[in-house]
């Protein structure tokens, strides 16, 4: 007999599942953290110092410019999120570090990342990058055969496989020369813009650990994968989000200029 689940819980369900298409890999999350500190340091220098000669040496440190017309509200739905953060997600982050050793942590990433296979290869695909989908078709077969459904990545010791660059919706778009639109904040999910939060409907619907919602079962269980993909996120994604709010004087400028740049980046891969 089915019990009712709380209200939270039913809430966290259908938000948290969104939360962690805003992520992918650790690997990528390291990269957020090393910007953010990055970005930090030149709004503390600007704060401090006048404009000298030193100044070029961090000009790569820059703020990246973007169109932020939402400002007031971004900031409110930021301060939002950062009681999420600090109230709901952290414990639930913390809980299932102190739960799940390291090692059982990152076969779990593994086989979530594995399985976004349609994500990355549908989006080779659409901008034209054939032999990249076939390497990626390469790597998610090595990695599900050779891999245990995806739980080692097997692929890491196979150079022309190892580091493929990742790929969503919102790159494609960005391929076909869409441009970013205007900065917004997105409750729960952090930051975005108009550009890449309508990818994040592309991403959600390529990826199979979402499927299962859309099943018309009379199982609990179809609902268990999605919240697994979001609860395997949060620790990284909250390792790149205190590296903002630590050591930075604006911690939501810092975190945009993250956001951004590593957009930027990832274009160019």
């Amino acid at each position: 007999m089915k019990t009712t689940p709380p209200i939270l819980a039913l809430f966290l369900l259908a938000v948290l599942p969104l939360f962690s298409s805003c992520t992918s890999t650790h690997k990528k999350a390291d990269v957020t953290v090393n910007t953010v500190i990055k970005s930090s340091r030149k709004n503390v220098s600007a704060k401090v110092a006048p404009t000298t000669s030193k100044t070029d040496d961090l000009d790569e440190y820059a703020v990246t410019k973007v169109s932020d017309p939402l400002e007031g509200l971004n900031r409110a739905t930021f301060k939002l999120n950062d009681g999420m953060y600090t109230y709901i997600f952290r414990p639930i982050s913390k809980g299932y570090e102190f739960i799940l050793p390291k090692a059982l942590r990152r076969g779990v990433d593994n086989a979530f990342e594995n399985v976004k296979y349609p994500v990355r290869v549908v989006n080779c695909v659409l901008q034209g990058k054939m032999k990249r989908a076939g390497l990626e078709t390469e790597k998610f077969a090595v990695n599900t055969v050779a891999g245990v459904g995806g739980l080692f990545r097997v692929s890491d010791k196979i150079a022309s496989i190892a580091d493929l660059p990742a790929e969503d919706t919102g790159l494609t778009f960005a391929k076909w020369g869409i441009g970013h639109g205007a900065y917004v904040v997105i409750p729960f999910l952090g930051p975005s813009s108009l550009r890449d939060g309508v990818g994040l409907i592309g991403d959600y619907a390529l990826n199979p650990v979402n499927w299962g919602v859309f099943w018309k079962g009379k199982h609990d269980w179809t609902k268990i994968p999605p919240s697994a993909n979001t609860l395997r996120v949060l620790p990284s994604q909250l390792a790149a989000y205190d590296a903002a709010a630590k050591d930075s004087v604006d911690p939501y400028l810092s975190v945009r200029s993250a956001y951004v740049q590593n957009r930027a980046a990832a274009e160019k891969k």
